[in-house]
């Protein structure tokens, strides 16, 4: 009796458990600074090392500083701080593949010099890791080997790829200015489309300009840029659901000017980290039960989990708050410009075929005082919630990316700012599920002949002519032909009668 072990594949997603480290940025400057008016930060991660049991990656925390000089001067700081950090877990293998997204929670400005700016920020690392591993299924071709195969369905990892690409953005300002203050871009993937042996992604990058007329007005204009880029990957079918992620290096935009009558016109050149995955739902055969006509078997079972992924989802909302300042805060005669906004999801999550979206942004205003003629900065922290239909159960996973856009900030009464913007969220679903198979099988003892020519069984209702089979050690095609009367399963009790032959 000999059996062979077929070997097949299937996808299995972590999150891993997240954590916070502390990256000190080191900021070159060469002003002397009154004040920082606000900052804003990004953060990604850029190489990633797998081995057996941890993740060891490099990553960076772009960082855009607008200040106030002594002189009374706007200027712009942008720095890209780079920092080691990593996983461990007992699961992660080698040749897995990871996907890691990095946030600063909060941040704190130690010290500013005339030569050096030092911030410290407090860093949230998640990542999903996603492996292929294999499960063992047993075959057989012995005659005296009953096999029932089942034919069941397996999610598996087709591949991942990282993709860079350019969006240029070209766009005029209709009247004279003095200087962009700063430029800041955000990347938003709005469509995945798997073709054969590629993926298609579309989305948009959307840039907030801040910049200082010669009449010394603060603007900001939002512009926005479509694309769409062709990722190959082998492998990939009109059938392969796609994910992906992306990202822009800030620090990396280039802002070129060009005086022109009346105005000037502006070339952005905006890098572009593409991160796709691909997954496939295949269709395989697997023993489900076996038996020996000539020998007692002890059968081994192997439960395993996989990982199906779903198609992601796109939606749209709005968030508003407000914030009153305190009694030794000085009040607001005029909002000069928001420097910035930084976001961050908390909590992602489905309820009731509703998919919920929780976190905070935080906005940098600064304001002019007329009583001391002072720029003034705050920080408006709103929290949200947000949601949108996903006909998903419950225990369904998300994954989110955000961006926020369309800041505009009011103030009431010289005191209390009013909020609102809108937010774009790109979600991704995915769950598990688990199923067996037969792993091994070993023969035990060895069944005696059987010691009559005919014998008579009492099959219950709802038995198959395997279930009858497998009780008295015989062929399911023996039930089959020596009781064609029959029909399987049973709609009701029935007697069965087997006829032995003498070997």
């Amino acid at each position: 009796m000999a059996f062979e072990i077929n070997k097949f594949e299937v996808t299995k997603k972590k999150r891993l458990e997240k954590n916070t480290f502390n990256v000190e940025c080191n900021i070159e400057n060469s002003v002397e600074i009154d004040k920082i008016l606000s900052v804003c930060h990004s953060a990604q991660s850029e190489t990633v090392e797998v081995l057996n049991g941890v993740i060891n990656y490099t990553g960076y925390i772009d960082i855009c500083i607008i200040y106030l000089t002594v002189d009374g001067e706007i200027g712009t700081i942008n720095s890209s701080c780079p920092f080691t950090s990593k996983f461990e877990d007992e699961d992660i293998m080698v040749g897995d593949k990871v996907f890691i997204k990095v946030t600063v929670e909060d941040f704190s400005i130690d010290s500013v010099t005339n030569s050096n700016i030092k911030i410290n920020c407090i860093c949230e690392q998640t990542s999903t890791l996603i492996g292929s591993r294999e499960i063992s299924n047993i075959t057989s071709g012995d005659d005296d080997i009953c096999i029932k195969e089942d034919e069941i369905s397996v999610n598996t990892l087709i591949g991942q790829t990282k993709s860079n690409f350019v969006v240029v953005s070209d766009f005029s300002i209709k009247e004279p200015i003095k200087k962009i203050i700063s430029s800041d871009s955000q990347v938003s993937v709005k469509n995945v489309e798997s073709g054969v042996n590629f993926v298609s992604v579309s989305g948009e990058v959307i840039t907030r300009i801040l910049y200082l007329t010669d009449s010394d007005h603060f603007e900001n204009s939002y512009v926005t840029e479509n694309f769409k880029e062709e990722v190959e990957l082998n492998g990939v079918s009109r059938d392969t659901i796609s994910e992906a992620f992306a990202f822009i290096k800030r620090s990396n935009i280039k802002c070129e000017i060009d005086n022109v009558d009346k105005g000037v016109e502006v070339k952005l050149t905006i890098p572009v980290d593409l991160f796709v995955t691909a997954y496939e739902e295949k269709k395989i055969v697997v023993v489900k039960d076996v038996y020996s006509i000539q020998n007692e078997l002890q059968v081994s079972t192997q439960s395993f989990e996989m990982t199906k992924q779903f198609l992601g989802d796109i939606f749209e909302s709005k968030i508003d708050g407000s914030l009153s300042l305190n009694e030794e805060q000085p009040r607001v005669d005029k909002i000069m410009f928001v420097g910035g906004s930084n976001l961050a999801v908390t909590n992602s999550y489905i309820k009731d075929k509703e998919v919920y979206v929780e976190g905070v942004t935080k906005t940098n205003v600064i304001y002019l005082n007329d009583e001391n003629n002072s720029l003034n900065s705050v920080v408006i922290e709103v929290p949200f919630v947000i949601s949108d239909k996903a006909d998903y159960k419950d225990d369904t996973r998300v994954f989110v990316s955000a961006i926020i856009t369309d800041v505009d900030v009011a103030v009431k009464k010289g005191r209390e700012f009013l909020f609102d913007a809108k937010i774009k969220v790109r979600v991704d679903f995915d769950c598990e599920e688990v199923g067996a198979v037969i792993s091994s099988v070993e023969a035990v003892n060895e069944f005696p002949e059987h010691d009559c020519a005919i014998e008579l069984v009492f099959a219950k209702s709802g038995q198959t002519a395997w279930d009858i089979a497998k009780s008295i050690r015989v062929k399911e095609e023996v039930i089959m032909l020596q009781n064609p009367n029959l029909e399987f399963p049973l709609p009701q009790d029935e007697n069965v009668v087997i006829y032995y032959q003498k070997q």
